[in-house]
């Protein structure tokens, strides 16, 4: 990955490195990079345009335009940033809106806390942990209608075959805890990035929260990488989410912020 920044956030690093296990094309245009996942065309943050020059952050009619030329058939807007712009309002004058998220990482693994009575906990193999993975995520988007059901479940039928297909080669691992009924209810996924482990899609299902499921597979996915060599782990959420303070409280420390420009598609 030489076309990487040496000042590139763990975040996008990972981020990154995860796409090019999913056979992403990563095109270095010097000051920024064009990212395309043929496999997954709706993918919003499998297409997009990566600015990895601070001192262009505030252009932002400029990379709208860029990423208009780079991917034509896109219908959303989505901008990856090195640092916070210091004039939002130039963003919002273009109809993109910048998000902030929260790298946090932790150079030892978080052990495994203890798992509630009535759970199992264990990888996803089989076809139907896979398919109860799936429709937790089109369940949720129903919830909260913010993608078009088709475009959706076109994106998470092959996110979730690009997920099977590195558990199956062993470059991550996806885990899940499962009520008394054997239904899914809390789910991550682990990516071995080098030395740096990245989780990936930590949820739970509303009706079984506050009960450590998370705290738990947080800590078998950590075993999990560091026998794979892993001595860093990586997680990113959003700024405001309080799952933050789960994190926390098994030793993950604020390492960067990760911040973008987004435009969802029209509805």
């Amino acid at each position: 990955m030489a076309w990487t920044p040496s000042d590139l956030s763990a975040g996008w690093a990972t981020d990154l490195a995860i796409l090019e296990l999913n056979g992403s094309v990563i095109d270095d245009r010097g000051d920024h990079l064009v990212v395309t996942t043929p496999s997954n065309p709706q993918f919003h943050w499998g297409n997009f345009v990566l600015v990895t020059d601070p001192d262009t952050v505030d252009q932002a009619g400029r990379w709208v335009a860029v990423f208009e030329d780079a991917l034509p058939q896109a219908t959303w807007r989505s901008i990856g940033l090195p640092r916070e712009p210091s004039d939002r309002a130039a963003w919002h004058d273009v109809g993109v809106e910048i998000d902030v998220d929260e790298v946090l990482a932790a150079t030892r693994p978080p052990r495994p806390g203890p798992l509630a009575a009535g759970y199992t906990s264990r990888a996803l193999v089989s076809d139907d942990d896979w398919s109860q993975l799936l429709q937790r995520d089109l369940d949720e988007n129903a919830r909260s209608g913010e993608h078009d059901p088709s475009d959706f479940r076109s994106f998470a039928e092959a996110l979730g075959q690009s997920q099977r297909a590195m558990s199956e080669n062993g470059s991550g691992a996806w885990f899940g805890a499962f009520d008394g009924d054997g239904g899914l209810v809390a789910e991550l996924g682990i990516v071995a990035c080098g030395a740096r482990a990245r989780y990936q899609r930590v949820g739970t299902d509303p009706r079984h929260r506050r009960r450590g499921l998370a705290s738990h597979l947080l800590g078998v996915a950590a075993q999990w990488s560091a026998s794979r060599g892993c001595d860093q782990w990586v997680i990113v959420t959003g700024a405001d989410n309080p799952a933050g303070r789960v994190y926390r409280s098994v030793g993950f420390e604020p390492s960067a912020g990760s911040f973008s420009a987004y435009r969802l598609p029209p509805r």
